[in-house]
Order: structure tokens, then sequence, then C-alpha cells
């Protein structure tokens, strides 16, 4: 959590403080602080800050680096830092959740959806011929991941190239809607956040609390390894 908090403070002050130089680096180290920036302000998303609160943290921070006198007392005020971002994250988490259930709702409508007892919403969208999975086979597949308005977070098929991954460890969506799939079939599996990554989410596209939606070619199962 302390490292959440420290991203998010380094990157409001790149993005509040430093606007003149960082809207337009032009040397390598100036670009790479931009791009220190950037990755930074990943963390800023959960936190749901508003301009008014993303300048206090600023201003914190160029208190801390510059020695200036702070405006708090850290000790009465540095406990309370985790608990607000409990919060806030919670918070955020409850509102996508709820966008996220009419979603998932609105999914299981699809013509040929089942709804397993897990929430998943499973569409197939062409048959295979070969062999079910089990949750203990190393699977190959190409997928193609979306969030609930469309946008892409991660895709195999953008990048060109398939992937291997034991299927006992991912998230449980996969591991039930990947054992559904025969060779050489293409699936849809619409994951509720309670089967994909939960409360937490995952990097700074996947919010806590958001649906998935994965496109899925199951392209083989490779042989266990040797002993």
């Amino acid at each position: 959590m302390h490292r959440l908090i420290s991203a998010a403070v380094a990157a409001t002050l790149v993005l509040s403080a430093g606007n003149a130089l960082a809207a337009s680096p032009s040397t390598d180290d100036e670009k790479t602080l931009y791009a220190l920036g950037l990755l930074m302000a990943r963390d800023l998303g959960s936190l749901n800050l508003s301009d008014k609160e993303a300048g206090m943290v600023a201003a914190g921070l160029t208190a801390g680096a510059t020695g200036a006198d702070p405006a708090v007392d850290i000790d009465t005020y540095g406990p309370m830092i985790q608990g607000f971002a409990q919060a806030r994250i919670a918070a955020g988490a409850s509102a996508e959740k709820e966008a996220a259930a009419a979603y998932v709702s609105k999914m299981a409508e699809t013509q040929g959806a089942q709804v397993t007892p897990s929430g998943l919403v499973y569409i197939e969208l062409e048959e295979g011929s070969g062999p079910n999975p089990a949750a203990t086979d190393t699977v190959k597949v190409h997928y193609h991941g979306t969030l609930r308005d469309g946008k892409v977070f991660d895709s195999s098929v953008d990048r060109g190239e398939p992937i291997s991954f034991p299927l006992d460890g991912v998230i449980p969506c996969w591991t039930e809607g990947v054992q559904k799939m025969k060779v050489g079939g293409k699936a849809r599996l619409i994951c509720p956040s309670d089967i994909a990554y939960g409360d937490q989410g995952a990097g700074a596209d996947i919010k806590p609390g958001a649906a998935l939606n994965f496109e899925v070619e199951l392209i083989g199962i490779e042989p266990p390894a040797a002993p």
C-alpha cells in the first residue's frame, strides 16, 4: 500500500508541478523522466483523486522534497494514508461492480450463452474437434481481452504470438472456461470480477471490480514435461 501511495505522489508531482517541462520533454533524460511519471501515474486511477486532491499530494511532495516546513504533522496524518487509500479503492470497486454486473447480465442474454454457477458467461463461437483440456494441463491459446467498454487491455492476437500456460495458474474464469473448449475451438468468456481480478483489479486498465471479456482460441494442449 505504501508503494502505491509513493507512486501516486511522484506521479502527481510530474502531472501537477512539472507541466511546463513535462508537456514537451526534449532531452533523453527528460523523456525518460516523463516515461517514469507515466508509469507511476498508473497507480493513481484506483484512488479517484480530484484535481484539488491531486494538487494536495503534489504540494506535500514538493514540501518534502525541498525541505520546506510541512503544512501537516506527518506523525498524525501519515498513519491515515492506508485507510484513505483502502476506502477510495473500495468505493471505486463498488461502483465498477454495479456497472459490471449490468454488463454481464446483458451478455448472458446473447444467443447461445451459457451461464455457469460461478457466474461465467460462456459463448461458443466456433466448435473444436479435439479433446477438452483438464485444469492441470498446459494449454496454448490465442486471446483478445477487452473491458466492458470495448477497450483492449491485452491481446496475444495483436502481438501476433500465442501463449502457453498451466490452466490452473490463471484466473478462475479461464480455468473454468477453457476446460469447456475443444482444441481448435473458439469461445467468448465473460468474466465477472469475482472470478477475474476481484476488488484489487490489475494494472492501470483493469479497475477493481471490473468484468472482463475474452475471445479465446484453444490451439492445443501441450504434453507434460519430461521428468
